[in-house]
């Protein structure tokens, strides 16, 4: 390979996922434990060796850079249709703000993203959820999920119900939203008067030879009642330099959600940010890499799982680096009444060392999984493996199952 993919120390570097706990195999938060695009570590490189570190602005060419970029997936923005923020989640946070009231209801698609629940709450909004339907022995290789669009068309209809949080391609359970779902889900939005907000954070993290939709490449009519945030921090490591966007064609929508960033104080960049934005997405050749990467890492987990584990079972799944396990064959009627995702990642912490997000994080009906980060070398990979292989014995044993 081109670029180095190798194993890399981040102890002690007030890393979130390595400093903050004990855990000897974090395997929790999203991100990834590669080095960053070399591209991009020469631009904040530049940056430092400057040593003036003042005010900053949103310059042309990071807008250039995301059109750009998104024209590959057939969508087509203008500059005065992007806003600048400094992540997706402040970006949400303004748009509930400034498209819904006090006790108005946002719908979510659970499992999901656990922080949506809480900016959500945080601001005094009411958590409405469309749970997906889980068939574990679905015929389909890419997913074992699908939506439940009788029940999403009862929620639409409340008047109290707002905003839809998409979450395309979706976490935890790493589905690619196809074409023909997006517009059934648009249509009701549409006929309801709903907007959808969709996090495409995730969107270049498909498999090889695989690609998404995004929400608003879908017929204009279909999608001008939505918002679409898009960031290169997952896709190229930088969550900590906080660049994201967010676009709309639609004029009041963008207006008024220019005004709201504007408030919230989500509109300035950081130093570093700007031209690191503009470095990752002169750096495909980086992530086609990568996805070869994480790809054969996915692999490794499901051979494991088959050979070693079997009473976990790797949800099928087309994108992110993060992967769902179903353990619903330790639950049993063991652990009817209890939080069990939770009592097994404490579990696994305590005797294995191994930090795995329980699915209860992502709603109630995510309780029979834990969720795993795979965007690591594949020698930590397969140590992560042999811990969980390990708790899990124990686990058994200690439970008779």
């Amino acid at each position: 390979m081109k670029y180095n993919f190798n194993l890399i120390d981040r102890k002690n570097t007030n890393s979130l996922k390595w400093d903050l706990f004990d855990d000897e195999y974090p395997m929790w938060v999203a991100d990834m434990d590669f080095y960053a695009a070399p591209l991009i570590y020469e631009s904040v490189n530049r940056k430092a060796k400057h040593g003036v570190y003042a005010y900053s602005f949103v310059n042309e060419e990071v807008f250039d850079s995301y059109i750009n970029w998104w024209k590959k997936y057939g969508l087509n923005m203008k500059k005065e249709e992007l806003l600048y923020t400094t992540g997706v989640m402040p970006s949400i946070t303004s748009i509930i703000r400034a498209f819904t009231n006090v006790g108005d209801n946002v719908l979510i698609q659970t499992p999901v993203y656990h922080v949506f629940f809480y900016v959500i709450e945080d601001n005094d909004r009411n958590v409405v959820e469309n749970q997906l339907i889980y068939d574990p022995n679905s015929n389909e290789v890419e997913t074992a999920y699908s939506i439940d669009f009788e029940d999403l068309e009862e929620k639409f209809k409340n008047p109290k119900t707002k905003l839809m949080i998409l979450c395309n391609p979706h976490n935890p359970i790493g589905r690619i939203w196809d074409e023909k779902t997006l517009e059934k889900i648009a249509a009701l939005a549409k006929k309801y008067n709903v907007i959808v907000v969709s996090d495409e954070i995730h969107c270049d993290l498909t498999d090889p030879n695989l690609t998404y939709v995004p929400f608003a490449s879908l017929d204009e009519e279909l999608s001008n009642n939505s918002i679409t945030c898009i960031s290169p921090s997952k896709t190229f490591n930088i969550a900590g330099l906080q660049s994201s966007a967010v676009f709309t064609r639609n004029k009041e929508i963008y207006e008024i959600l220019e005004k709201q960033l504007s408030v919230d104080c989500f509109n300035h960049p950081n130093i570093f940010s700007i031209d690191a934005t503009i470095a990752a997405y002169k750096s495909e050749d980086w992530l086609n890499e990568l996805r070869e990467v994480l790809f054969n890492n996915k692999m490794i987990v499901d051979d494991f799982l088959k050979s070693e584990i079997p009473e976990i079972r790797l949800v099928p799944a087309n994108a992110t680096y993060l992967l769902w396990l179903d353990c619903s064959e330790l639950r049993g009627e063991n652990f009817e009444d209890c939080e069990f995702s939770n009592l097994l990642s404490e579990f696994l912490r305590e005797k294995a060392s191994l930090f795995l997000s329980p699915g209860v994080q992502f709603g109630q009906n995510g309780d029979n999984f834990l969720r795993m980060n795979i965007a690591c070398p594949k020698e930590l990979l397969l140590e992560g493996l042999n811990a969980l292989k390990t708790g899990i014995e124990k686990f058994k044993l200690e439970n008779n199952i």
